[in-house]
C-alpha cells in the first residue's frame, strides 16, 4: 500500500537512499518526529542499490574521519541487532606500488595517529597473508586498518528505514516532488505528484537527482552523475579463498583497482582514465531520464580493459576466472569529491548528495550531522570542505561544473600533493592586473575561480628546498619576493579576496551583534575580528571596516566569501535587522604594498599625509593614488609596514602599473601568495580553514585580543558559548613550533607527539625565509611551555621541535608601526 502523505510535516525530506534514510533515522533519534521521508520511486532505487558497500574511514579531513568512524559505529551497533546491515569488520589493505604511493601511506598512517585509528604499516609479505591472492610483485608495502570492513547497502538503507518509521518518521514511497515553494527567502512547503505538503524544512538527498530537485528552488548543487563500473566475478577455485575469515577489501590505486570479498568470488572496480558523464554536457545540465529508478546502464567494456588488465596483475587467479556479472551504474560526483552538505542561500533548504561513490562510508556521519545542522544549526564540527556553500556561482555553470568532475574523476586515485593545481576551466575569475602579470612571468594558482600569482618566474637558489612532499611544489622564486618585502617593498594583487558589503540602517547594530570585536567606532576604523557560532567556534575571521555611519565593508578569504555571507545572511533572518547584505568581490580590485619602503612609494602618488599621526594603524582613508580614487586600508598579513589599495575594477589595471612604476626606484618587487605564506607564517597569523574554524575558540587561537570584554556594546553571537569554555578552562591553545631540520617542513595533518603521546596535529607550516626556521602551527595542551621538545612525523619520519613563541618576527610590531 502506498502510504498517505499528511498536509503538513516540520521536515521534508526527500531521497529514499541511505542518505536520506540515515538524515530521518538521526532526527527521529533526536526526537524530531515531524518528518516525512519522500521517495519518487522504491527505497535504494537510485545508486544505493548498486554501491559495491566498501567503507573505509580514513580521509585526509579529519571531519570526513570522524564523520567515517561514526557510520562504523553504527554499523556495528546496528549489526547487533534485529536490523542487521550485513556489516562485516573485514579490514582494508591499501597497498603501494611505487616509491611516490609509500610515501602516501606514511602519510596516511600520520593522519591515522591523530584520530585515533589502528592503522599499521606492513610489508608486502605481510599483506600477502591477510589477501593471499595477490601478488607482492612490484608492492613496496600497504597500510592495513583493520576495524575498514563493508555492508549491504541496500540492508543498510532499509534498516535505517524500518529505525526512522518506529520513531514516527512517515516514509511515502513512488511519490515524486514536482515543485517546492518558498516565501520571504524561506522554504515553506512541497509538492508532489500526489498532492502538497507545508513544511520548514527541506533535505535535498536526491542523489544523482540531487541537482534538478535544488534547481527547484533555484540553487545550484554542481553534482554530476557519473558511469562508474564494477564487476562481480564467477566463484573462485575451491580452497582459493581463506576459510574462518573475510578477506579484507584491497586497493591499489597505482593499478587504479580496487577488491572485496563477495561470497566466494570478488567484487573489481576502478577508476578509468577515460571517464563517461551520464547525461550532462558542456552546455547542459544533468538530465537523468524521469523512469531511471532501480536502473543500470550497459556495461561498456572498451573503456573497462583498462581496469581488467590491472585488475590481472594483481590478483592473477582473475585472468582464469569468468564474470558473474557487471554493474555499471550512474554515480553523483563533485568537482572536488567531496560531499554537498548543510543549508543554502535559500533558508530551510538543505542538502545531503554528492557521495562520490564513498557514500555507504559515510552515511552514518552524514545523517548525524545533518540531523544537527538541522536542528541546531550547527553540525557540531568543521564541515567546511563538504559545505555545500564552497562552490561560488561560477558552479552553476554546466561546462565549468562537468570538466571539473571529469578531471576529478580520472584523477581519483592519483597523489593529491598539497598545493598541486587543477587544469580545466582555467583561466575563468582574472583580475584587472592579470594580463600585466602573464606579461611579467607570473607562475598562477587557481583558488575558487580566480587566477593568483603564486610566484614569478625569477631565478632563484635550489638550497633550501625542502626534503620530500614539501618539495613537489616548492619554488626557489619565493625567497627573493619574501626578502624583497623585509627589506624594501612588495607589492601584491589581492583582488581575489572576498568582499562583503553591510549597509542599512540596522548595519551597526547588526555588526555589533554579529562580530565578537569592537565594529562600533567611527568611520574610517577598521577592526580585525572574528564572529563565532553558538559553540564559540570561530565561523569568519575578518577586518571590518566602517565606511559610514550606516556602511560596513567586510574583507575575508578567497574561497570563504560564499560561506561567510550565508552565515551572515542566516543572522539576519533570526535577529530580523534591517540590513543589506551584498558579495561586492567583483567590484572591487585590491592591491597589497608592504614593505619597510611602503611609504617611499606611495607617498608621492597621493594627497593624503601617511604620517602615523594622520593615518594611524589600522584605518582606512578615501583618497587618490595617482588618477585613482582609492579606499586605502592600513592593515597588514605579512608584519611590514603598508595598505591595501582598493579601487573600482575599472581603474585596476591603471592602479597596478602606477604602483609598479613608482615603485621601481625604491626596488619594489611584485609578489605572489607564496611568499605571503612564507611571511604570515613567521608573524604569527593565522588562516581560517586550518588554523583556526568552527572547532576552535579565540581563546583557544591565541586571539581573545580580538574580542571585546565585558559587556559594552552588548553581547554578541557565540558570547555565552565563549563564556563558559573560558569557565571551564582552556585544554588547548594554537603554538608554534620551530622544526629541528629547517629543510623538513610540515604541510598540515601531521601528528605531534609530547614523550610518546600523540597530543596534536600540525594545522599549517613552511619554511621562514628570515627566521631561517621550518615552522608549524599546532594545538597542544594549555601549559606547554615554550622550549618544550615535541616530535613531529613528516612523510612517515618523527623529527625533533621545540615550542616557540608565537611570533618570530618582529614580536613588538614595530615594523608594522613603521612609524613617521
Amino acid at each position: 500500500m502506498v502510504q498517505a502523505l499528511p498536509g503538513r510535516a516540520r521536515v521534508v525530506i526527500v531521497g529514499g537512499g541511505v542518505g536520506g534514510t540515515s538524515v530521518a533515522y538521526h532526527l527521529a533519534e533526536r526526537g524530531e518526529r515531524d518528518v516525512l521521508l519522500v521517495e519518487r520511486a522504491e527505497l535504494t532505487s537510485g545508486s544505493t542499490f548498486h554501491s559495491a558497500g566498501l567503507v573505509g574511514q580514513l580521509r585526509s579531513d579529519p571531519a570526513l574521519t570522524r564523520m567515517n568512524g561514526w557510520s562504523v559505529e553504527l554499523y556495528r551497533r546496528l549489526q547487533d541487532s534485529e536490523h542487521a546491515p550485513g556489516w562485516v569488520e573485514s579490514g582494508s589493505l591499501r597497498l603501494a606500488s611505487t616509491p611516490a604511493r609509500l610515501e602516501e601511506i606514511r602519510r596516511q598512517a600520520g593522519w591515522a595517529q591523530r584520530s585515533g585509528l589502528p592503522l599499521a604499516l606492513i610489508s608486502a609479505d605481510e599483506a600477502r597473508e591477510l589477501f593471499p591472492l595477490m601478488s607482492t610483485e612490484g608492492v613496496l608495502g600497504a597500510a592495513y586498518t583493520p576495524t575498514d570492513g563493508q555492508v549491504d547497502p541496500a540492508r543498510l538503507c532499509y534498516a535505517l528505514a524500518a529505525l526512522a518509521r518506529a520513531g514516527g518518521v512517515t516514509i511515502a514511497q513512488q511519490t515524486r516532488v514536482v515543485g517546492i515553494d518558498t516565501m520571504d527567502g524561506r522554504v515553506a512547503g512541497v509538492r508532489t505528484d500526489r498532492g502538497d505538503v507545508e513544511c520548514e524544512v527541506v533535505v535535498d538527498c536526491g542523489g544523482m537527482f540531487a541537482a534538478e530537485i535544488a534547481r527547484l528552488v533555484g540553487v545550484r548543487i554542481p553534482v554530476v552523475p557519473m558511469s562508474h563500473q564494477y564487476v562481480v566475478t564467477a566463484p573462485l577455485p575451491a580452497g582459493t579463498l581463506p576459510s574462518g575469515r573475510p578477506l579484507p577489501s584491497l586497493r591499489d590505486p597505482d593499478l587504479l583497482v580496487y577488491y572485496r570479498q563477495e561470497v566466494d568470488g570478488l567484487v573489481m572496480g576502478g577508476y578509468e582514465r577515460q571517464s563517461a558523464p551520464f547525461t550532462a554536457t558542456a552546455r547542459s545540465y544533468d538530465a537523468v531520464p524521469q523512469d531511471f529508478n532501480g536502473k543500470l546502464l550497459a556495461p561498456d567494456w572498451d573503456r573497462f580493459d583498462e581496469i581488467v588488465a590491472n585488475s590481472q596483475i594483481r590478483v592473477p587467479v582473475l585472468a582464469d576466472t569468468g564474470v558473474a556479472s557487471m554493474i555499471n551504474g550512474p554515480e553523483a560526483f563533485t568537482p572536488d569529491n567531496e560531499f554537498c552538505l548543510g543549508g543554502t542561500e535559500v533558508a530551510g533548504f538543505f542538502v545531503a548528495a554528492g557521495f562520490c561513490a564513498h557514500g555507504i562510508a559515510g552515511a552514518g556521519g552524514i545523517g548525524r550531522a545533518l540531523a544537527a545542522w538541522i536542528l541546531d544549526g550547527d553540525p557540531g564540527l568543521d564541515l567546511w570542505h563538504m559545505d555545500v556553500r564552497r562552490f561560488g556561482r561560477h558552479y552553476r555553470s554546466p561546462g565549468y561544473t562537468l570538466a571539473r568532475t571529469v578531471e576529478n574523476y580520472e584523477s581519483y586515485y592519483d597523489i593529491r600533493y598539497p598545493a598541486a593545481e587543477r587544469t580545466s576551466g582555467r583561466p575563468l575569475r582574472t583580475s584587472p592586473a592579470y594580463p600585466w602579470h602573464v606579461a611579467n612571468g607570473a607562475v598562477f594558482g587557481e583558488k575558487a575561480g580566480w587566477e593568483r600569482v603564486n610566484h614569478y618566474s625569477t631565478p632563484g637558489s635550489e638550497e633550501l628546498r625542502p626534503r620530500g612532499w614539501a618539495g613537489r611544489h616548492w619554488s626557489p622564486c619565493v625567497e627573493t619576493e619574501h626578502v624583497a618585502v623585509r627589506e624594501a617593498v612588495g607589492l601584491f594583487d589581492e583582488t581575489s579576496f572576498s568582499k562583503i558589503e553591510v549597509s542599512g540602517p540596522g548595519a551597526a547594530a547588526f555588526c555589533a551583534h554579529v562580530f565578537a570585536g569592537r565594529t562600533d567606532r567611527e568611520p574610517g576604523a577598521v577592526v580585525y575580528t572574528q564572529a563565532l557560532n553558538d559553540r564559540g567556534g570561530i565561523e569568519m575571521d575578518v577586518t571590518v571596516t566602517r565606511v559610514a555611519s550606516e556602511e560596513f565593508f567586510v574583507v575575508t578569504g578567497t574561497a570563504f566569501g560564499p560561506h561567510d555571507l550565508g552565515w551572515l545572511c542566516r543572522q539576519a533572518r533570526l535577529s530580523g535587522a534591517a540590513v543589506r547584505l551584498a558579495d561586492v568581490t567583483g567590484a572591487w580590485a585590491c592591491f597589497g604594498l608592504w614593505g619597510p619602503r611602503a611609504r617611499d612609494v606611495l607617498d608621492p602618488l597621493t594627497p593624503t599625509s601617511l604620517s602615523t599621526l594622520d593615518f594611524p594603524y589600522p584605518a582606512m582613508r578615501e583618497t587618490t593614488v595617482g588618477d585613482v580614487p582609492v579606499r586605502a586600508v592600513r592593515v597588514t598579513f605579512v608584519g611590514e609596514l603598508g595598505w591595501e589599495l582598493y579601487c573600482s575594477t575599472e581603474y585596476g589595471a591603471a592602479l597596478w602599473r602606477t604602483l609598479v612604476d613608482a615603485g621601481a626606484p625604491h626596488a619594489l618587487r611584485p609578489c605572489g601568495y607564496r611568499a605571503i605564506e612564507s611571511l604570515r607564517l613567521e608573524k604569527g597569523y593565522r588562516v581560517w580553514g586550518s588554523d583556526i574554524g568552527p572547532d576552535t575558540t579565540p581563546d583557544e587561537a591565541g586571539l581573545s585580543f580580538a574580542v571585546r570584554r565585558g559587556d559594552g556594546g552588548g553581547g554578541f553571537v557565540g558570547r555565552e558559548a565563549l563564556l563558559a569554555a573560558r569557565a571551564r578552562g582552556v585544554v588547548r591553545t594554537l603554538r608554534c613550533l620551530v622544526l629541528g631540520d629547517p629543510r623538513v617542513v610540515a604541510l598540515g595533518g601531521e601528528p605531534v607527539r609530547i614523550g610518546a603521546e600523540v597530543v596534536g596535529q600540525v594545522t599549517s607550516g613552511g619554511y621562514g625565509y628570515t627566521v631561517a626556521r621550518s615552522i608549524a602551527n599546532a594545538y597542544l595542551p594549555s601549559g606547554t611551555a615554550e622550549g618544550t621538545h615535541v616530535a613531529v612525523q613528516v612523510d612517515g619520519t618523527w623529527v625533533t621541535a621545540v615550542v616557540a613563541p608565537s611570533t618570530l618576527y618582529d614580536p613588538k610590531g614595530e615594523r608594522i608601526r613603521g612609524e613617521a
